[in-house]
């Protein structure tokens, strides 16, 4: 399904209908025939599923009326931002998903009460990384005075894209889950290390991005850094 923004005739479009494929880069809006993606059903592609599963079925048959009713006061308060960059609001369920997949594809626990804090986490803005061919590891820095980096179950998910050459300019999609930075109550240094998912070289330009989880279940939104890889 497509989002589609009218003005005089249609200004903006993303999605796909009937097999074209409507987007924007830097040099513009463009329209593309639409590829069906293989599906190789692998052993994170099965996980994820697994997930969600257990997370529809916790919604309607675990949770109380309270606590649906307590995701559904945090939504009505939040506003959120789509593809179109229009800012729109998400439903109780859509919340309790979005919060729960991260926190439980980073083997943390699962989150029912809804939030009472109405907010979504802030982004870093101090979010940065380095890439290593040597080392193949990650450098990550972040604010570590964060509320996040200092109570213990709340995180910070860190995602890796595919590698791509220097020139490249624009990277859209393809992002694997790299690793949970984890807080805790004494708190959490900034820069951590982790390895990367894709090998790299040096040269390369990649991509990353993070969000971040609070301890009672609240998700950002994502915020991006990219680098080329060092030697």
């Amino acid at each position: 399904m497509a989002l589609i923004q009218f003005g005089a005739g249609i200004t903006d479009m993303r999605g796909s209908i009937a097999g074209t494929v409507f987007s924007k880069n830097r040099y513009g809006s463009y329209a593309r025939g639409r590829t069906v993606p293989v599906n190789p059903n692998s052993t994170r592609q099965q996980a994820v599923r697994n997930i969600l599963g257990q997370l529809v079925s916790a919604w309607s048959m675990i949770l109380t009326q309270a606590q649906r009713n307590a995701w559904e006061v945090y939504a009505a308060a939040c506003n959120f931002t789509n593809k179109l960059g229009q800012t729109i609001q998400l439903t109780g369920y859509n919340h309790y998903i979005r919060s729960n997949v991260a926190r439980l594809n980073n083997g943390m626990t699962r989150v029912d009460t809804g939030p009472t804090e109405l907010s979504l986490p802030p982004t870093d803005g101090s979010f940065a990384v380095d890439v290593s061919e040597a080392s193949q590891l990650v450098t990550v820095t972040f604010d570590d005075s964060a509320a996040w980096a200092n109570e213990d179950s709340g995180c910070m998910s860190i995602h890796q894209g595919l590698p791509k050459n220097s020139a490249t300019a624009f990277y859209g999609n393809h992002f694997r889950t790299l690793g949970t930075l984890q807080g805790t109550s004494g708190g959490l240094a900034s820069p951590q290390t982790m390895a990367v998912d894709f090998p790299v070289a040096q040269y390369q330009r990649n991509w990353f991005f993070g969000r971040i989880g609070r301890a009672d279940g609240r998700l950002s939104e994502k915020f991006r850094d990219v680098c080329n890889v060092s030697a």
